[in-house]
């Protein structure tokens, strides 16, 4: 079924495909109004699903006139973007920008779904097993798994 955070998500995405210019003004009121939710939730479900290493642009003005405006970012070449995203790991990866990562890379087609569970039951199960490094550790898994699945599809 899915949270509601799934379903502002899938709500947004299929407006953004509706429209002609990849981009769409929207409403955080009538949004929350429309899920029965607080403005806050809509605000989460930006900030964790609609992020740049997921492909999106989100300008935002708040007040009596306020909108959310939401952009898909095309990229000429899809293995190139994945290849930056992997770039874009520095020595630390916090969960949140690993997720990002691996939506934008399995909404890219780079890996599959079953790629994307696997990668992060493999990165949660030697995380978990740390006390410090995990930052350290969660780059690297990801890093190595990630170039490795690109680099034995190509």
């Amino acid at each position: 079924m899915g949270t509601l955070a799934d379903h502002i998500e899938a709500y947004i995405k299929q407006m953004l495909q509706k429209s002609e210019g990849r981009s769409v003004e929207l409403s955080r009121a009538q949004l929350a109004d429309a899920f029965s939710c607080v403005p806050s939730q809509i605000n989460y479900v930006l900030a964790t699903r609609f992020t740049l290493e997921r492909g999106y642009i989100v300008e935002s003005r708040r007040g009596g006139g306020g909108y959310i405006r939401i952009a898909h970012v095309q990229v000429e070449d899809d293995l190139t973007h994945a290849v930056n995203l992997l770039r874009s790991i520095g020595s630390q990866l916090s969960e949140r920008h690993m997720e990002n990562i691996l939506a934008r890379l399995q909404d890219l087609g780079v890996i599959t779904e079953r790629e994307n569970r696997l990668i992060r039951g493999i990165v949660q199960q030697e995380t978990s097993t740390i006390g410090q490094g995990r930052e350290l550790l969660r780059a690297s898994l990801v890093r190595a798994l990630l170039f490795y699945i690109i680099e034995s599809e190509t």
